[in-house]
């Protein structure tokens, strides 16, 4: 087994418990032994939850393994629903607890507990975590909606929300976001489900005329089964961006047999108006590597490419299930989708692809800081820092002027740059001048050593670093030309360059070639 410090995704039970956390009156029984309980840690320390998530663990001890541990899942069983007493019960085993084969699926079946309860068959070795949250949400869906009737009066703009779940990102923000610019278009929403949900909600989702997915990883399974069911159609059209919402919403009011008229909202958009003021030469094909769920790396690349401007240099995603819409996605800007859950895979691909702007997953702002390239999050796996307490959706128009900020405003601005370049020969802003408010303590910086190289007629008097590759005095002012957030990258490559070709000192020359060479 391949061992790794991160992942991208758990496995899929911790799906089970996103759903189970994002509902109203639903609980989780786990099989698990003791030491599985630290997911309980991704909604209380991660999410900032105010309760922990609810969910039973059975935590067998290895001594369990004498007697019969599916006593003690059958015993948990009955105490969680006697103490908590919850309107449904979901049943399963973590990753580790499926290895003694107790199937807690056939066992929820010999119980009486008097309330509804669902069994999860998740393979743990071959699915992961967001596979885990679309089956759940999905068996739920089947067994609360699935035995009911359609009424036959249903208002044509009534629609429910279906995707939302717990550690999602911003799914909070975007959910009251959009039901806003809903209500203001004359949509009426029914049931956002499975965040804020219960098990009534379920049962009442085939009231409505039609669905709406979110966030095609957990809702997209449950859509599709409605619609075979009850014939519900669903509106599949992610709106983040401000041209995704745009059709968002004409497709939404299609469905709802509303007129094609003037969009209500779109005054709020802001980005595009920014967008188009900042100085073209700023924006404009800058290189940006994006990898994240399908859904928002697919989003986010649309966005960089044609609304700020942005060359799109790499577009992954860690979501096989979501491999082939990646690649479709990917073909439109002439780049090769990466499909991958290795975050080292994932690295390399950065490297090779020589962004200046990433956007991505935690890990990638992990990989971007020891690269010195900005970063903005777009995607879960996400960290504490990423839910933040105040309002910041990325869907809708307001979620389009939020993604603007957080994109844009790890770069150096305009204006900044202007003035650095102005005064890049001052005193105080030259790159070997130090924090002007730790002048007094700072310890002077360690001198070159020089090299004195002659010829018949001249004498140049070039720096050599510690790693001994000489440089001459006009590449370095060539090469302070280069953004300060890539000189690092560029400096490194040109050496590697000269001392793979034995060139010595590094020219002007010498620094273009070496850009060509890394540029095939």
């Amino acid at each position: 087994m391949k061992l790794t410090m991160w992942t991208y995704e758990g496995p899929p039970h911790v799906g089970a418990m996103r759903i189970a956390a994002s509902m109203k009156g639903v609980h989780y029984v786990l099989h698990a032994p003791q030491g599985d309980t630290y997911a309980d840690l991704l909604f209380t320390m991660i999410e900032r939850r105010q309760s922990r998530p609810p969910v039973t663990y059975t935590t067998f001890q290895a001594r369990d393994l004498a007697g019969s541990t599916a006593d003690v899942f059958k015993t948990a069983c009955r105490d969680a629903a006697e103490r908590f007493q919850p309107d449904a019960l979901l049943v399963g085993a973590s990753c580790t607890a499926e290895l003694l084969q107790d199937d807690p699926a056939g066992l929820a079946k010999t119980l009486d507990v008097g309330i509804p309860v669902v069994p999860l068959e998740l393979p743990s070795y071959q699915k992961k975590e967001n596979w885990g949250a679309a089956e759940t949400f999905y068996r739920l869906v089947r067994s609360f909606a699935g035995g009911r009737e359609r009424p036959a009066n249903i208002a044509p703009n009534s629609c429910n929300i279906l995707g939302p779940s717990a550690l999602g990102f911003r799914n909070r923000d975007d959910v009251t976001e959009i039901c806003r610019l809903l209500a203001a278009n004359g949509i009426d929403v029914r049931v956002v489900a499975p965040l804020g949900a219960t098990v009534a909600d379920l049962a009442r989702l085939p009231d409505a005329a039609f669905n709406i997915v979110l966030y095609p990883e957990i809702g997209d399974s449950a859509a599709r089964y409605l619609k075979k069911t009850f014939g519900m159609p669903f509106a599949s059209t992610v709106p983040i961006g401000v041209g995704a919402t745009r059709t968002f919403l004409a497709e939404v009011r299609a469905l709802a047999g509303l007129p094609n008229e003037e969009l209500v909202g779109e005054a709020e958009d802001r980005a595009t108006w920014y967008a188009r003021s900042v100085d073209s030469n700023y924006l404009t094909n800058k290189r940006v590597f994006v990898f994240g769920d399908a859904t928002h790396a697919i989003a986010a690349a649309r966005i960089a490419a044609r609304e700020l401007g942005f060359k799109v240099c790499g577009l992954g995603t860690y979501m096989r299930e979501f491999a082939r819409e990646v690649r479709e996605a990917a073909e439109e800007f002439g780049v090769e989708a990466l499909i991958s859950d290795d975050h080292l895979d994932v690295e390399q691909a950065i490297i090779d692809a020589r962004p200046e702007l990433v956007l991505g997953t935690q890990m990638e702002r992990h990989i971007a800081k020891r690269l010195r390239v900005p970063c903005a999050v777009i995607s879960s796996p996400v960290h504490v820092q990423d839910f933040p307490a105040r309002y910041s959706p990325q869907m809708g128009f307001e979620g389009a002027n939020v993604i603007f900020d957080s994109w844009v405003h790890p770069l150096m601005m305009g204006l900044e740059e202007h003035l650095l370049q102005m005064f890049r020969d001052d005193f105080e802003f030259n790159d070997q001048a130090q924090a002007s408010h730790l002048h007094g303590h700072a310890p002077a910086a360690a001198p070159a050593a020089t090299e004195v190289v002659s010829d018949d007629e001249t004498l140049v008097l070039a720096e050599v670093p510690a790693d001994d590759a000489a440089w001459t005095s006009d590449a370095e002012r060539e090469l302070k030309k280069i953004p300060f957030f890539v000189r690092g990258k560029a400096r490194r490559n040109t050496e590697l360059f000269a001392a793979r070709k034995g060139i010595r000192p590094i020219t002007v020359e010498t620094l273009y070639d070496a850009k060509a060479h890394f540029a095939r």
